[in-house]
């Protein structure tokens, strides 16, 4: 692939992602989400090694962080994007380490939102309602992520695979409109 293919792939791989996330972004209610979510893939910082990378088959931070031991690009990506958990985390004086925060319900939905795109933009055709249960449960995250939002998470992509789309983004709305304990 030379790199105007390259370019045009990864292009249209972040377009068509960030359009799917707008779309199940409004179907769980935070529209504004959906039109913002992942700005910052257009940044230089993001975006050129996502076209050095990009195979159009999985996320071109997995071959910078296989070249490099590290990817620049997902750690400027998630710095900035509150959707993802690993923003959540910060400095425990008590424990005097770092440690997960739990998540604000609107950037857990549209984490969902994002996990559910990314399924599909990368499973292509072989995409199923469980495809995204599977990477939560296939990772290591669980021991990293807060248990609040890992237990959200388990919650409404279970009921995405045993329920589909409907359901989920039904419960997720009803979800949004209950009142949370200590969210700011």
């Amino acid at each position: 692939m030379n790199g105007f293919q390259r370019f045009a792939g990864h292009l249209r791989t972040v377009n068509r992602h960030r359009f799917m996330v707008f779309v199940h972004c409004v179907k769980a209610g935070i529209p504004l989400q959906g039109l913002t979510h992942d700005l910052s893939k257009y940044s230089p910082t993001e975006f050129l090694p996502g076209v050095r990378f990009f195979d159009g088959t999985h996320s071109p931070t997995e071959d910078e962080r296989r070249t490099w031991g590290y990817s620049r690009a997902w750690i400027h990506h998630k710095g900035r994007n509150r959707h993802h958990w690993e923003y959540w985390t910060d400095y425990s004086e008590a424990e005097r380490r770092y440690v997960a925060v739990e998540m604000p319900r609107k950037y857990v939905v549209e984490m969902i939102c994002d996990r559910l795109s990314a399924s599909k933009t990368y499973k292509g055709k072989d995409y199923t309602d469980e495809a995204p249960l599977l990477y939560l449960t296939g990772g290591k995250m669980r021991d990293a992520m807060h248990p609040a939002t890992h237990a959200a998470l388990m919650h409404f992509l279970t009921l995405l695979r045993d329920e589909g789309e409907d359901a989920m983004f039904a419960a997720l709305k009803a979800w949004l409109r209950e009142p949370a304990e200590k969210e700011k």
